[in-house]
Formats: structure tokens, C-alpha cells, sequence
């Protein structure tokens, strides 16, 4: 009965730990910048390979090798986090900017307008003052 139980336990945590790491892999693909992409991989990703050793150490039992896979859940807790975050201040440090949600429905500069005809005014465009504030 107890082994039984264990099986579970540690399917679940397995299963779990899976569900995360795939979230963290398609967050690494699908998000837009740097910093999304950090924070996604050392949230769902730390999670997921977490919940994935603690099913590993429920599998094992009390053996010599369970205090070796605590003791790598712990060095993952501890870096994972670590690494993401060196990674977005070295990104920040160096200039990247985040890309924000306003970012994808303007586009990067503003094309030429199109003259409306002979003879026809200049626009604030043409003429360099401006128009829309920046």
C-alpha cells in the first residue's frame, strides 16, 4: 500500500514537474524580449525541474542517492534564480529595452505621407516640427 502510494507521489511530481518545464520552454519561445524571457525561465523552469527532482527523491526512497538529489534541488533553487537574474541586469546594464505592449501596434518609424497632389502644403512630417509627441 505505502509503495503504491509512493509510485503516485512521485508520478504526480514527475507529471507536474513536465507540465512546468514545458510552460518555461514555450514561454522561452513565444515571449517578445529578454526580460520576459528570463523571468520565464527562472520561474515555470526552476518549478518544473524542482517538482521533477522531489518525484525523482520520493522514487528513490531512503537511499544514499536521495540526499545527492535533494542536494541538487536545492543548488537548482538557489541558481536558477540567479542566472536570470544576472542575465536581465546585464541585459539592462547594456541598454535592451523591454518591449511594451504599445511597442507591436505602432510601427518603428513613420513612413512618408503620400503627396495629395501638385502644389500640395507641406505637412508637420515634412516640415520637421513634429506632430505627434513622442
Amino acid at each position: 500500500m505505502i509503495e503504491a502510494l509512493r509510485f503516485w507521489v512521485a508520478v504526480v511530481f514527475v507529471g507536474l514537474g513536465v507540465f512546468f518545464t514545458f510552460v518555461a520552454t514555450v514561454g522561452v519561445i513565444r515571449l517578445p524580449d529578454v526580460y520576459a524571457r528570463t523571468h520565464t525561465a527562472s520561474q515555470a523552469d526552476t518549478l518544473g525541474a524542482g517538482l521533477t527532482l522531489a518525484g525523482v527523491a520520493v522514487a528513490l526512497g531512503w537511499q544514499h542517492a536521495t540526499v545527492y538529489t535533494v542536494l541538487l534541488l536545492f543548488f537548482v533553487f538557489i541558481t536558477n534564480p540567479t542566472a536570470a537574474h544576472a542575465i536581465a541586469r546585464s541585459a539592462a546594464e547594456t541598454g535592451v529595452e523591454p518591449r511594451l505592449a504599445d511597442d507591436e501596434s505602432e510601427p518603428e518609424h513613420d513612413p512618408e505621407p503620400a503627396p495629395s497632389g501638385r502644389g500640395s502644403e507641406p505637412t508637420d512630417h515634412d516640415a520637421g516640427t513634429g506632430g505627434d509627441p513622442q
